[in-house]
């Protein structure tokens, strides 16, 4: 990776919607160059997608859930399993695996009300085997961000 293509993903990372030609003007390449230089990247699984940010709060989403799972065993079969339910509820939008003191794993949830999370809750309890379960509810979200700091990247190469 050199300095034109951290300075493609910057600009992708800001606007993914950006024409080829814009995209190509901003960074000093020709369209061609740059459409190749994408997708390489696409290739070696750099750029995984390009998607539309919305806003959850007009889709009526207002509730963001932060729910610590510890569990008991921390076999292949009960990741696999527990993976595989965590994708059957669309309301969870993030699964962290953690190390350290207490939770075992951390899932994001989003839903409408306190309410749809306790029906959630109640079908999340009746698929997985678990030890204890800890809820935290967001009251106000001070920062969200889906970029990607890239200046130690820069760094590497000059």
């Amino acid at each position: 990776m050199d300095n034109i293509d951290i300075a493609l993903i910057k600009q992708m990372q800001i606007s993914a919607d950006l024409s080829l030609a814009e995209l190509s003007r901003r960074v000093g390449i020709s369209k061609t160059a740059c459409w190749n230089r994408i997708q390489r990247m696409e290739e070696r699984g750099l750029i995984l997608g390009k998607q539309v940010l919305l806003n959850r709060y007009i889709l009526g989403l207002h509730v963001v859930v932060f729910l610590s799972i510890t569990v008991g065993r921390h076999s292949i079969d009960w990741v696999d399993k527990f993976t595989a339910v965590t994708e059957q509820f669309p309301e969870i939008v993030e699964v962290h695996r953690l190390t350290g003191e207490g939770a075992d794993y951390q899932l994001k949830i989003v839903c409408p009300s306190i309410e749809s999370y306790d029906v959630f809750q109640q079908k999340l309890i009746g698929k997985i085997d678990f030890t204890s379960m800890s809820t935290k509810i967001s009251l106000k979200q001070i920062k969200n961000s889906y970029l990607f700091p890239l200046s130690h990247l820069e760094n590497a190469t000059k």
